[in-house]
């Protein structure tokens, strides 16, 4: 082939391998967001990545380029993403994100603000209206989201600003909130302004007389080069500037948490498709096995035993150099006991900045560190137990101590062994539902609309096939236990008749 048609031919693939790329949408793990991800994509015809977790998520994965874009709001990127107290407009937002290689466009139309709430009775007999009032009662139980909690345009600043007497308390997930105030378990909760539950619930919104919370107008927060990138897919996002007020926001959510519809027949409401009909009751087996159910399963088998695997490689010799090496015990068993108890969303976001990229990768990098601690403690203590007189025998024999260890200490070391690795499994099968939050994939995808939707019968048909497989995991690893057990048993008995008394 000649050179120019060689650079020819390159060039075209080239721009048919750009033209092939997918806008990658994400969006949050709130059913505000998910509605909004789903109406981009009807707009776009791109790829939805939902329930990414919280702010810090969608941000490192944006920066990474695991996402193009997500809808985001103004007071949320100047606080928590700029880092910055005032409220700014647009321009002095986008003059902050561009050295990010950011940007934010499109405003959607509506406000979605913080507020607190409390049942309209509760708030009525104790004369509150406004959040200064809060700080006459110190005997209020607050009920607080976690991203609320931990945000600096959330429960710090607010408590800061009005002086509240209030300990912080522990996080709440923000739909369960809403049962937790209705039986008057906790008195005040955060929520959203378009939130749906808050006329359904009968909760008073309370008054931010000192202008605490700033706007957080509705906006796309995406990367600097997506209109170069996909210019005909932000001609047409450019559309969607101004088309959603507040009460088709909340309309919109009304129909996913309050009438039983999926985030996508919500979404369409948007275009006055679908019908305008009233409530929908989910049932359970439905829902259980519905189109996804094998894609979910295999996707969480993928995650617990590619990651079971390489954690069974390494932790295996970690366990073993423990037992070998007494300088190394301590070190190593600390080193992968701390590993356990760092957040799994904070190891997640970490990842992805890593690796750069969301999805199964740095889900199974954190799936295959978790499930060290136990395989690298149970074959250290499987080994520092064998029995020492048949290791001393064995080595009278002339046995070389590479020799000792394969054919007496983990035999001996082998039921052990297996059962740090049975509990291995079995907590990769319950956290594999996490990295759901970082479009992994598996059962917790389920799990995480149900509790943005505050939706038993969508949680369950998530939570049920996790506890079914966990089940089944552990019932395998206990017939393999008790084979290699009684294999172990008599191999150890033929070794032990074998030796000289």
């Amino acid at each position: 082939m000649r050179p120019n048609a060689l650079v020819a031919a390159l060039l075209l693939a080239a721009c048919g391998a750009a033209a092939g790329e997918a806008l990658k949408i994400g969006s949050k793990r709130f059913t505000e967001s998910y509605i909004l991800g789903e109406i981009i994509v009807r707009a776009v015809q791109g790829e939805h990545r939902p329930g990414l977790g919280n702010t810090g998520i969608l941000y490192a994965a944006l920066k990474a380029g695991s996402i193009d874009l997500y809808p985001e709001y103004t007071g949320t990127i100047a606080r928590e993403i700029l880092k910055h107290e005032e409220a700014q407009t647009l321009q002095e937002i986008n003059a902050r994100l561009a050295p990010l290689g950011l940007a934010a466009s499109v405003r959607l139309g509506f406000n979605n603000s913080y507020a607190l709430g409390m049942r309209e009775e509760r708030a009525r007999a104790l004369g509150i209206s406004k959040l200064s009032h809060l700080a006459k009662y110190p005997e209020i139980k607050l009920g607080l989201s976690q991203e609320f909690i931990g945000r600096a345009d959330g429960w710090p600043g607010l408590k800061a600003a009005y002086g509240l007497p209030h300990a912080t308390p522990s996080g709440l997930d923000h739909g369960l909130a809403y049962e937790a105030i209705a039986a008057g378990k906790i008195e005040v909760m955060d929520v959203y302004t378009t939130d749906a539950k808050i006329e359904r619930y009968a909760l008073r919104v309370l008054e931010d007389d000192k202008r605490f919370f700033p706007r957080y107008d509705a906006v796309l927060l995406h990367r600097l080069d997506l209109p170069q990138r996909f210019a005909k897919e932000f001609e047409a996002l450019q559309k969607l500037e101004g088309r959603i007020d507040e009460r088709s926001m909340i309309r919109m959510n009304a129909a996913a948490e309050l009438e039983g519809r999926s985030f996508a027949e919500a979404a369409a409401l948007f275009s006055g498709e679908g019908d305008k009909g009233g409530t929908r009751q989910r049932k359970f087996l439905p829902t259980l096995f519905a189109s996804d159910f094998w894609r979910l399963t295999g996707e969480h088998l993928v995650l617990v035993f590619v990651s079971l695997a390489a954690s069974i490689a390494l932790g295996l010799p970690l366990g073993v150099a423990a037992a070998k090496l007494p300088r190394a015990a301590q070190p190593i068993l600390a080193a992968v006991g701390v590993i356990q108890t760092i957040p799994s969303l904070a190891l997640f976001a970490f990842l992805i900045a890593l690796v750069g990229t969301i999805g199964t990768v740095p889900a199974l990098i954190a799936l295959f560190l978790y499930a060290l601690l136990p395989i690298v403690r149970n074959t250290h203590a499987g080994l520092v137990h064998a029995g020492k007189g048949l290791v001393q025998a064995g080595m009278a024999l002339g046995l070389s101590p590479g020799q000792v260890l394969m054919r007496i200490e983990l035999p001996l070391a082998l039921p052990s062994i297996l059962a740090g690795i049975k509990t291995s499994a079995v907590i990769n099968v319950g956290t594999a539902t996490i990295a759901a939050f970082i479009g992994a994939g598996g059962y917790g995808e389920r799990i995480a609309s149900g509790l943005a939707l505050n939706d038993n019968v969508t949680l369950l048909a998530g939570a049920i096939p996790a506890a079914a497989l966990a089940l089944i995991v552990q019932g395998a690893f206990e017939l393999g236990e008790r084979r290699f057990g009684w294999m172990a048993r008599v191999d150890a008995g033929q070794k032990r008749t074998a030796l000289p008394d």
